[in-house]
């Protein structure tokens, strides 16, 4: 093996191993950032002396144990960690076996809480967790969201300074707390899914990498917290909505609408393993909550064939639940559509005109969008053309703007 061969296997092994490697030592040493320095020493190592010696035959392990000896070192020097020595020394050990797979899940899972913990901004939630569970360096991160690397590096800064400064601590809530936090970290794992299947700013209508690294974090917490059924209904979402990718841009990059998306290209895999996760989750709750209620709607769509064979009305009905329990007005705005398609445009452009001076609307591009295309079927082209126009000024996509510019010259030409 070349030391280039070596160094993509190490870069390969990091992405896999680094989540678990993280959790494992921030267990023991009961702070992330400490935990993630200790795992980037290992990871140094690594670089330094596999290329000579090969790749371990178990690596994770390997990486492992060289984190724990470095911890166990640091602790030593370091004369205000004396006192956790006892407590720590028979988890420390070097000769001691690796933790049972169960007791690494269980830190996975406590880590996933931590980053994505209450006392952070959300911005910073999203930035730890996909740097500390996704294995993305600050410059990926930095460029799948369209900001600098600089902005990203303190955002991940900041959150380990805050949850070490407020005593965080390392572990899964209890009780009622639980419910709280847990749609903190489902929240983040859907923002990520969300930047990369819609890209709010730049040249590209999609970023894939962020879609996968969010199914990847999603289907982990299925597996560490099978009986919540909102983690299996956000999964379902995301696999359903996955399974449309290729199907939602041309050739040349540009943006497909769903209701003019080749069918055949949707991923019957993904939407199989999305169905599911719905299903899973439905059994486990009598009252589906917000992302099982969208994980139904997008299965409406995947199990018609054609758009001709969609079920509006049920998609209308699942909005309706779904607007009672989040009184979203972008909520409230799909849900105009659905009734759009099931009743007619006017039905859902009186639904829309009640919520166009939503505050939290005004600079929300969609809303014009929405109400351009309804007054166009509507024979209200002038209309309709200064909607599209609107939130073709609007929108920071670039591919996305360029459709609406289209659709606006489209109501020009009749």
């Amino acid at each position: 093996m070349t030391a280039s061969d070596t160094h993509r296997a190490i870069e390969a092994v990091w992405r896999i191993e680094a989540a678990r490697l993280i959790a494992g030592l921030a267990g023991l040493v009961r702070d992330v950032g400490l935990a993630e320095e200790l795992a980037q020493d290992a990871l140094v190592a690594a670089l330094e002396q596999w290329p000579e010696s090969g790749v371990p035959r178990n690596p994770g392990a390997w990486l492992m144990t060289v984190s724990k000896r470095r911890a166990i070192d640091l602790i030593r020097r370091n004369e205000r960690l004396q006192r956790n020595l006892v407590e720590l020394g028979h988890r420390l050990d070097l000769e001691e076996e690796l933790p049972e797979v169960d007791e690494i899940e269980d830190d996975l899972l406590r880590l996933v809480f931590t980053a994505c913990h209450p006392a952070l901004s959300v911005e910073a939630r999203v930035a730890l967790t996909l740097r500390v569970l996704g294995g993305l360096t600050t410059d990926e991160i930095a460029r799948a969201f369209l900001v600098p690397e600089s902005t990203v590096a303190q955002r991940i800064v900041r959150a380990k300074r805050t949850l070490a400064d407020t005593r965080v601590p390392f572990e899964v809530p209890q009780g009622a707390e639980l419910a709280g936090r847990l749609s903190s970290v489902l929240e983040v794992i859907y923002l990520i899914f969300n930047e990369g299947y819609s890209a709010t700013a730049g040249d590209d209508w999609m970023r894939p990498g962020l879609c996968e690294d969010a199914l990847r974090l999603g289907r982990v917490l299925a597996g560490l917290m099978p009986k919540e059924p909102e983690v299996h209904g956000l999964v379902a979402l995301m696999e359903i909505q996955a399974s449309r990718s290729a199907a939602r841009v041309g050739p040349a990059g540009e943006p497909i609408l769903l209701l003019e998306q080749n069918r055949a290209r949707w991923d019957r895999l993904l939407i199989g393993r999305g169905l599911a996760a719905l299903g899973h989750a439905e059994e486990l709750s009598g009252t589906p909550g917000p992302y099982t209620l969208q994980a139904a709607i997008a299965a409406c769509h995947a199990r018609a064939l054609t758009p001709q064979e969609t079920d509006w009305v049920r998609i209308a009905e699942l909005y309706e639940a779904l607007a009672r329990m989040s009184r979203s007005p972008v909520v409230e705005l799909n849900r105009a559509v659905a009734l759009s398609m099931a009743y007619g445009p006017a039905a859902g452009l009186e639904l829309l005109d009640q919520i166009v001076a939503e505050p939290s609307l005004r600079d929300y591009h969609l809303l014009p969008s929405v109400r351009g295309d309804l007054l166009f079927r509507l024979g209200r082209a002038e209309e309709a053309r200064a909607e599209f126009e609107r939130a073709a000024g609007m929108t920071r996509n670039a591919r996305e703007r360029a459709l609406l510019e289209e659709r606006a010259a489209a109501c020009g030409r009749g």
